[in-house]
C-alpha cells in the first residue's frame, strides 16, 4: 500500500470521511456550534481537494456541492437544521462509495435534489440578510511556492473557490515567468491579482488559503469604493487568458511525489514519527515473533540440562531480548477500543430514526487498548447487542413517560482492563428482561423440562440459544431468532465469556470478557496422565493440594472446602479418559468463571509457559474443550483448554455421576 498513492489516497479519504461524520453527529445535538459546523466544513474542503488531486473528479464534484452548503451555513446564510445534517449524511456514504469506486450516478443526483430542498427549507427560517453596502470588497494578490503544483495544490481550484466568494475579476501576473527553454513543468511562477467584489470578510478569503498560506505571498486589502467602481473591464479573466491553458497544461504533468529539498519533503520528516503499516505485515511480525518464543523455550530447555555456563548465559540472553521483543510486538498491535465505539454513533443514530425513539449514546473507557485481530471481530456482535438493546430493551417515548421514565432512553458503552482481559458493557435503562417470558419460551423450544430447576444466570442465558426470540412482533432490525447464539459463538470463539444481568423496568447489562491479544498468552503448563495440557493464566486464581485420600473421601461429591466456601471440581483425569493411575499427590487448579470458581484436578503442576497460540486443525476444531494448541520447548504438542467449554462439558457429567453413586 505504500508504493500506491491511490491506496492511501483510499486509507486517509476514509479518515476524513470518519471525521465528517462524528462532526455531523455532534452537529445534530448541539445544531448551533459554529466549531463543529467549521470542522465539517475543513473535512468536505481536504476532501474535495484531495479528490481533485488524485484524479477521483466524480468525487470532486459532489463533495463540492456538499461544502457550498455547509460554506452557506458558516457564513449565516442557512441554519444548520436536522434535515441538513440528516442529508450530508447521506452524502458522506456517498462519498464513501466514490471513493471506492462503485457509486451509482443516479445515487448522487437524488442526494443532492434532498441536499437542495433541505437548503431551501432552512432557507425560509434563516434571519434575511443584512443589506451590504454598494461596490465594497478586496483586492487581493498572491503567489504560490515554486513546488505547490508538485505537492498537490491546484491554482485553478483557489480562484474557482474565490469566484465562489462573489463578483471576481482575475489577472495573471507572468513577470516572473523564466523562458520556455530553463521552464521546469512542475514549478508555479504565476502570480494572481483578484479584485473581489461583494460583502465578504476576510475570514472567508484567508479560509481559500488555509493549507497553503504558511508558505505563499499573500496580501488583501479592503477594495475602495472609487477603485471597485473602477475596476478595469478591460483585464483578462484567468480562465480567459492564454496563460490558463498554460497552467492547466502544467497541472496535468504535476508529479505526486515532492522533491527531497522541497518543504513538503522536510515536513514529511518531521512527521515520521508516526508510520502506517499494513495491518499483514503486522501479523506476519506477530508469526514470526511467536516462532522465535517457541525456539527461545527449546534452547533454554537444553541449556538448562546442560552445564555449559557460557550456553545458559547466552539463553538467558536471547529470552530477555524475546521477552521484550514479544511485548513491544503486543503493544504494537493494540488499539484503543474507541475506535469500535465510535463506530456505533452513527448505528444508534440510524437506529433511533428507523425505530422512532429517542435513544441517548455515551461511552466511557474508549481509552482502553485491546489486540486489534478483537477489535474487528467484535464489531458484529456487538452490532447485534446494540440493535437488541434499542429494539427490545428500550420502550417508546410514551411508554418510558407512563412507566415514569424520561422520554429519551439511554444506550451506554463501557471499557476497562481487568488483568490480561477487557471487560466491555453495553447498558441500557429500558425494560429489562421478563423471567417468565423467557422461561416460557425456553420451555416451548424444549430447552428445559417444565419442572426443571435454574438458576437466574442459566435462565438468562437461554437468550443465546439458536432460534431463541421473546419478540412479539418480528421487526426489520431483530426478533427472529437468529444473531444471539452466533453473537455467544463468536464471543467464545475469542476465548471470551458473556454475561446478562437484568432487572425488570429498570434495564439490562450485558458483559462481554475479552483477551487483550489472540496471539501470545501467559499459560500454566499442567500433565494430566501422560498429557501436557496449558490452562490460561488470567483464568487462574490458586493452586491447592489433593491427595489421594481427600481424592477417594470427596469421590460422589466434587466439591471441597476453600475457605468456608464450596468450590466443585472437576477431574481432568477422567475427562479426557487417559486410562492412567492418579498421581499420590495430585493437585487442584482453582479458576474462575461468570458463575463462580471450580477446580481442575491434575497430576502436576509444571509451571508457567509462556504460550503461543497456533488454530487446531480441521479435524480437531469440533473439540469445544479446547481453545488451541501450542509447541513446547522439546518440540511435543499441547492443547490449550478453553476453560467455559470445558466447564460447560463438566459439570453435567459430574452431577450425573454423583446422581448414579
Amino acid at each position: 500500500m505504500a508504493d500506491d498513492p491511490i491506496a492511501a489516497f483510499r486509507v486517509e479519504a476514509g479518515e476524513v470521511l470518519d471525521q465528517v461524520e462524528q462532526g455531523l453527529l455532534d452537529l445534530g445535538h448541539r445544531l448551533d456550534d459554529m466549531d463543529l459546523v467549521n470542522a465539517v466544513f475543513r473535512g468536505l474542503h481536504t476532501l474535495k481537494g484531495s479528490g481533485a488531486m488524485f484524479g477521483f473528479d466524480a468525487l470532486a464534484g459532489f463533495t463540492h456541492h456538499c461544502e457550498t452548503a455547509f460554506d452557506r451555513v458558516r457564513k449565516g446564510q442557512v441554519p444548520a437544521t436536522a434535515g441538513l445534517v440528516s442529508v450530508i449524511l447521506s452524502a458522506q456514504d456517498h462519498m464513501r462509495a466514490l471513493v471506492e469506486g462503485d457509486a451509482p450516478a443516479a445515487e448522487g443526483d437524488a442526494i443532492l435534489a434532498r441536499l437542495q430542498q433541505a437548503i431551501d427549507e432552512a432557507s425560509g427560517t434563516a434571519p434575511a440578510p443584512a443589506k451590504t453596502p454598494a461596490r465594497t470588497g478586496w483586492q487581493i494578490a498572491f503567489r504560490l511556492p515554486v513546488d505547490a503544483m508538485a505537492n498537490g495544490t491546484n491554482p485553478l481550484m483557489l480562484l474557482d473557490e474565490l469566484r465562489e466568494l462573489g463578483d471576481c475579476t482575475i489577472v495573471a501576473m507572468t513577470d516572473k515567468v523564466p523562458p520556455l527553454s530553463t521552464l521546469v513543468p512542475t514549478e508555479c511562477h504565476v502570480g494572481w491579482n483578484v479584485t473581489l467584489v461583494g460583502d465578504v470578510k476576510r475570514d472567508d478569503i484567508e479560509d481559500v488559503f488555509i493549507f497553503v498560506m504558511d508558505d505563499m505571498e499573500l496580501s488583501i486589502e479592503p477594495l475602495a469604493v472609487d477603485d471597485a467602481d473602477d475596476a478595469p473591464a478591460e483585464a483578462a479573466a484567468i480562465d480567459e487568458a492564454p496563460v490558463a491553458e498554460e497552467i492547466v497544461a502544467i497541472a496535468s504533468m504535476v508529479a505526486t511525489a515532492p522533491t527531497a529539498d522541497s518543504p513538503a519533503a522536510r515536513s514529511t520528516a518531521k512527521a515520521e514519527e508516526s508510520v502506517r503499516v499494513p495491518a499483514g505485515r503486522l501479523d506476519a511480525l506477530m508469526d514470526r515473533v511467536g516462532e522465535l518464543v517457541i525456539a527461545q523455550s527449546r534452547l533454554s530447555q537444553c541449556a538448562n540440562r546442560g552445564q555449559d555456563l557460557v550456553l545458559r548465559s547466552v539463553s538467558e540472553e536471547i529470552e530477555r531480548l524475546a521477552g521484550e521483543l514479544r511485548d513491544t510486538m503486543m503493544v504494537m498491535r493494540m488499539v484503543p477500543v474507541g475506535s469500535l465505539f465510535s463506530r456505533f454513533r452513527r448505528l444508534i443514530h440510524d437506529l433511533a430514526r428507523d425505530t422512532g425513539k429517542t435513544i441517548e449514546f455515551d461511552t466511557a473507557g474508549e481509552a482502553t487498548e485491546v489486540d486489534k485481530t478483537v477489535i474487528e471481530r467484535l464489531f458484529d456482535p456487538m452490532v447485534h447487542l446494540v440493535r437488541n438493546s434499542c429494539d427490545h430493551g428500550l420502550e417508546t417515548p410514551d411508554d418510558r413517560i407512563a412507566a415514569g421514565k424520561p422520554a429519551a432512553g439511554s444506550v451506554k458503552l463501557a471499557a476497562h482492563q481487568a488483568g490480561g482481559e477487557v471487560v466491555i458493557t453495553i447498558r441500557d435503562d429500558g425494560r429489562g428482561i421478563n423471567r417468565a417470558r423467557v422461561r416460557a419460551k425456553a420451555e416451548a423450544n424444549g430447552l428445559i423440562q417444565p419442572d426443571q430447576a435454574l438458576s437466574d444466570h442459566d435462565l438468562l442465558q437461554m437468550i443465546f440459544a439458536p432460534g431463541f426470540s421473546t419478540a412479539a412482533t418480528v421487526t426489520s432490525l431483530s426478533g427472529r431468532g437468529v444473531g444471539m447464539d452466533v453473537v455467544k459463538r463468536t464471543i467464545e470463539g475469542l476465548r471470551g465469556s458473556i454475561d446478562v444481568q437484568s432487572t425488570e423496568g429498570e434495564g439490562s447489562l450485558i458483559a462481554l470478557r475479552i483477551p487483550l491479544t489472540l496471539a501470545i498468552i501467559d499459560g500454566l503448563l499442567v500433565r494430566v496422565g501422560t498429557g501436557r495440557y496449558v490452562i490460561p493464566l488470567t483464568a487462574v486464581e490458586e493452586c491447592i493440594e489433593l491427595s489421594l485420600e481427600d481424592d477417594l473421601r470427596h469421590r460422589g461429591r466434587s466439591l471441597i472446602t476453600l475457605r468456608e466456601k464450596l468450590v466443585p471440581f472437576l477431574r481432568l483425569r477422567e475427562m479426557f479418559a487417559t486410562d492412567t493411575r492418579p498421581d499420590p499427590f495430585q493437585k487442584i487448579v482453582v479458576v474462575s468463571t461468570p458463575q463462580g470458581r471450580v477446580g481442575l484436578v491434575v497430576d502436576q503442576i509444571i509451571g508457567n509457559h509462556q504460550t503461543v497460540i497456533k488454530p487446531m486443525s480441521a479435524l480437531h476444531r469440533d473439540a469445544a474443550t479446547f481453545a488451541g494448541a501450542t509447541i513446547l520447548g522439546d518440540g511435543e504438542v499441547a492443547l490449550i483448554l478453553d476453560i467455559a467449554q470445558l466447564i460447560a462439558l463438566g459439570q453435567p457429567r459430574e452431577e450425573t455421576l454423583r446422581a448414579a453413586g
